[in-house]
């Protein structure tokens, strides 16, 4: 008995694509991809307000206590502002780690269309046009689906769209293979590149939706507004503060966020991952 015979006629494990989970991502597509650049903006009017607060409270106590105005200060600083430089740094890391994920993903992808575009020879003659047109129909909505993310509705309908011609070059395929005419092997060879050509799709997907937690960035928020009420506190005995170092301070943490925000959204802000879209149509070129 051929090893075929064993297989479904339809990619039960390989169709069901989970759809897109409303609450926690889409808030965090919403708000913190889509108006990356305006929580950065906040996040600085915030922190410059804060640390004028700060400076205020720390003036009032210079005035009616010089001595105690330090005590037990730098303790706190020193705590709050390793906190908030750990928080940044291992948030930054794994931002960036995830934005290269998502960049060798899009070429796994393209590598594995590509593979098993190739294997479509072991199929009947007669069956390898139809499969061919099936894989560049499903290449263009792979292509598509991640063109405009923006457009919420359209990448489901692509999606899902993929989803359906999934299921129908795997029946193709399985049909093709226990065809007399059937390269020997074709089961073998070509079912597996199918198999990996699908499960790609859902890879992409959880990593696309991949994010921290949110209580990471509300953490990160609270300590930029406690850091900078400190700071403020500390140059709070000076009656003329240098203006250039709360631009600095709350300027370069602000711009940090941002960055993260861009890494961690790749296709909504100015850091961007759609350039490695050109792999896959190369490659949809090379199919015609």
């Amino acid at each position: 008995m051929s090893w075929a015979n064993l297989l479904p006629t339809t990619p039960v494990i390989f169709v069901g694509r989970r759809s897109r989970p409303a609450g926690y991502n889409a808030l965090m597509e919403g708000m913190l991809g889509e108006l990356g650049s305006l929580v950065a903006i906040g996040l600085f009017v915030v922190m410059m307000a804060a640390v004028e607060f700060g400076r205020r409270i720390g003036r009032r106590r210079y005035q009616t206590d010089k001595e105690s105005l330090t005590e037990g200060l730098s303790v706190a600083e020193g705590a709050i502002f390793a906190l908030l430089g750990l928080l940044i740094a291992f948030t930054f890391s794994g931002a960036a780690t995830r934005f290269e994920d998502r960049r060798h993903l899009i070429t796994e992808e393209a590598n594995d269309i590509g593979t098993a575009w190739l294997r479509i020879d072991l199929l009947p003659a007669a069956d390898q046009p139809l499969v061919r047109e099936l894989f560049r129909r499903y290449t263009d909505l792979r292509i598509e689906a991640y063109s405009n993310v923006q457009n919420e509705a359209a990448v489901e309908a692509r999606l899902e769209a993929a989803a359906v011609l999934q299921a129908e070059i795997w029946q193709r395929a399985v049909t093709g293979v226990r065809s007399p005419d059937a390269s020997p092997g074709a089961a073998q060879v070509l079912l597996p590149a199918l198999n990996s050509m699908f499960d790609i799709v859902n890879t992409r997907d959880t990593a696309t939706r991949n994010h921290p937690p949110l209580a990471i960035y509300l953490l990160l928020g609270v300590l930029c507004a406690i850091g900078s009420m400190l700071f403020g506190h500390s140059i709070g005995a000076s009656r003329n503060p240098n203006w250039l170092h709360r631009l600095a301070f709350a300027g370069i943490i602000a711009l940090s966020i941002y960055v993260i925000l861009d890494l961690e959204f790749p296709r909504r802000g100015l850091i961007r991952i759609d350039g490695e879209d050109a792999v896959l149509m190369e490659l949809r070129q090379s199919f015609d």
